[in-house]
């Protein structure tokens, strides 16, 4: 019989911003293992970004060790943390999470008060933020757009994350792409300044968003203080800042659909 490790197995028994954010990250970099051959359910989630893993151990109480996976060439290292529990697995399958759920995920009911800590969960997993720049007339830099992007395998999750996202962040747009992988939901300026506000106007923890997605976001309003409303300004003052650059950024993949918007003299950041 395996080492029985520790864990808050009560963590999904009543909705939290805590429960609601780590339901939404396992949405998006999460995957359930049943596996009887060892005998166990097991929760696996992965990122490359430590953090956030750190992040989900500790509000799980865990004791389970974070593992640094190997990795190929100039990739960065992904840390997997592998939770056997058969109580938390049966919990997520009864919230919509399944085996294999890349392509066939729906969105599941969260109650009002916690989508937006889910959605903000599932954007640190597998959203990202798209600032493209440009040259103006006087060859002055400018920026061109702000994005916000969702990916998933699954049609069926980004049409009801588009629904979700209308109603309660008063989005007016949004259109789903195609991508050499998955599709992605693209909201563009606008709108993105109201998913900023929908996003981190109730952040009750710094362990409840990504600082680097963030940033970027206020990034921009650093750099355009015209479109600043007091509600942004109290989220800045709460939360705070940092200048982004380009080297501690993702740039867009060649042929992908940040990469293709770019290419108008301009120079582009992206954080996913």
């Amino acid at each position: 019989m395996g080492i029985k490790f520790s864990i808050d197995e009560n963590f999904f028994d009543h909705w939290t911003q805590e429960s609601a954010y780590v339901l939404g990250y396992l949405y998006a970099d999460g995957s359930l293992e049943d596996s009887p051959a060892m005998r166990g359910k097991y929760i696996r989630v992965a990122s490359t970004d430590r953090d956030r893993i750190e992040v989900f151990k500790r509000l799980l109480k865990s004791e389970h060790t974070i593992v640094k996976e190997k990795v190929s060439g100039n990739r960065k290292p992904r840390y997997l943390l592998r939770i056997g529990n058969k109580r938390l697995f049966e919990q997520l399958i009864a919230l919509g999470l399944t085996p294999r759920k890349s392509l066939t995920m729906k969105f599941p009911h969260i109650p009002a008060p916690y989508v937006s800590s889910f959605i903000r969960g599932y954007f640190d997993g597998d959203g990202c933020v798209f600032l493209q720049n440009g040259i103006g007339k006087n060859g002055q830099k400018i920026i061109k757009r702000l994005s916000v992007i969702f990916t998933s395998g699954s049609d069926e999750f980004l049409e009801e994350l588009k629904k979700s996202l209308q109603k309660e962040a008063c989005v007016q747009g949004g259109g789903i792409y195609n991508t050499t992988r998955a599709r992605q939901l693209w909201f563009f300026t606008k709108d993105s300044i109201k998913l900023f506000a929908f996003l981190y106007k109730d952040v009750p923890d710094k362990d409840l968003y990504m600082q680097r997605k963030y940033v970027i976001l206020d990034e921009y309003f650093e750099r355009r203080p015209n479109v600043v409303t007091a509600e942004i300004q109290t989220i800045q003052n709460r939360l705070g800042g940092e200048v982004v650059t380009l080297e501690s950024a993702k740039l867009p993949r060649a042929g992908s659909i940040p990469a293709r918007a770019s290419r108008e003299r301009s120079t582009s950041l992206k954080i996913s």
